[in-house]
């Protein structure tokens, strides 16, 4: 007589699977939702506002600290010009956030109806 030792054996384990799926989500083509379609285009309305008022800013501040060294150091000749370039360099900087504002302001008008037609999508 044959012996039959047909079996069935399962081995289950959540944390492998897990992370079966995640090597499977690294392969698999992106697909933009609707959500993170809205989040890419808020920031996109933010970064050119916060590059262009970061760039001010340092560009103040390095004026200013221009302004500054030379008042310091050379005291005897050069420390009115270097009153003058730190007046300069912080009005330059102090102008950063209203560039931001005025940037992002326009970059939002911009893309608002995108925006209000994706979240109209996304709230019904």
């Amino acid at each position: 007589m044959e012996q039959n030792n047909d079996s069935f054996q399962y081995t289950y384990s959540a944390k492998q699977q897990e992370e079966i799926k995640q090597i499977r989500k690294k392969y698999l083509p992106k697909e933009d939702d609707k959500m993170e379609q809205l989040r890419k285009l808020d920031r996109r309305a933010t970064l050119p506002g916060s590059i262009v008022s970061i760039t001010v800013g340092l560009i103040g501040a390095l004026i200013m600290g221009f302004g500054m060294s030379c008042s310091l150091v050379w005291t005897d000749t050069m420390f009115l010009p270097g009153i003058i370039f730190g007046l300069v360099g912080m009005i330059v900087a102090v102008l950063a956030y209203p560039i931001y504002l005025f940037i992002t302001k326009k970059q939002r008008e911009k893309l608002a109806p995108e925006i209000l037609k994706l979240t109209d999508e996304l709230m019904e």
